[in-house]
């Protein structure tokens, strides 16, 4: 299922989401503009390795992506989620939040794979922490969901936490499998980064204040 939009009225432009969104896919299309040679030696100068973790990676890797499913969906969560929490959190104030969740997602990406050479990339840590966020900020929203029921789609209406926590376990059986997996499996997606900007994006929201104190009043009783 992937989510479209949320049900919350927002009273600023989700600039900074939008710039995000544009950052990594031009970033994409520079990629895929490269010959092989040239793309190896891109992603191997930004993204992360735990093995040979440089601290700027935690950075550069949040705007490299694998492939084309990779950015359209990271990109699809990024718009649904980001707009709510930037609006709550003001522009830079959104900004920070996110580069620390993707830092905080790498982190711990980094803590259960410590020898891994597997180059890992993507924004999907720093978003995995927007939706830790709204699941605490947000959580009588609703989610428009696009939902595919065997050869059916449809359009839903989710309660958020229910989306959210839906995508968190998931992660956490999937990391858990994770563990297991062998050196010639290595390569996939990084569960624990995900649970890691989760848990640091709910960390964060807890201790940052929104950016007037009308919307404090107006996500109180939303």
């Amino acid at each position: 299922m992937f989510p479209l939009r949320d049900d919350r009225p927002t009273r600023s432009e989700p600039i900074v989401t939008i710039l995000l969104i544009a950052a990594c896919s031009a970033v994409f299309l520079h990629e895929i503009l490269l010959d092989e040679f040239s793309r190896s030696y891109f992603i191997d100068k930004y993204a992360m390795v735990p093995a040979h973790l440089r601290l700027a990676t935690l950075v550069t890797s949040q705007f490299v992506h694998a492939g084309w499913w990779h950015i359209i969906g990271n990109m699809i969560f990024l718009w649904a989620f980001g707009r709510s929490i930037e609006d709550a959190l003001g522009h830079m104030n959104f900004l920070g939040f996110y580069i620390l969740c993707g830092i905080g997602a790498g982190l711990v990406h980094v803590a259960f794979n410590f020898y891994s050479r597997t180059p890992t990339v993507g924004a999907s840590g720093a978003i995995a922490g927007i939706m830790g966020a709204y699941l605490l900020r947000f959580p009588r929203a609703h989610i428009r969901t696009l939902l595919f029921i065997v050869i059916f789609v449809t359009v839903v209406d989710i309660p958020a936490p229910f989306f959210v926590l839906y995508w968190f376990i998931t992660q956490v059986f999937n990391g858990y499998g994770s563990i297991a997996q062998t050196r010639v499996n290595e390569a996939g997606t990084a569960y624990f980064a995900h649970i890691g900007g989760f848990l640091t994006g709910m960390l964060l929201i807890s201790t940052m204040g929104t950016r007037k104190r009308y919307l404090q009043v107006r996500e109180d009783r939303w």
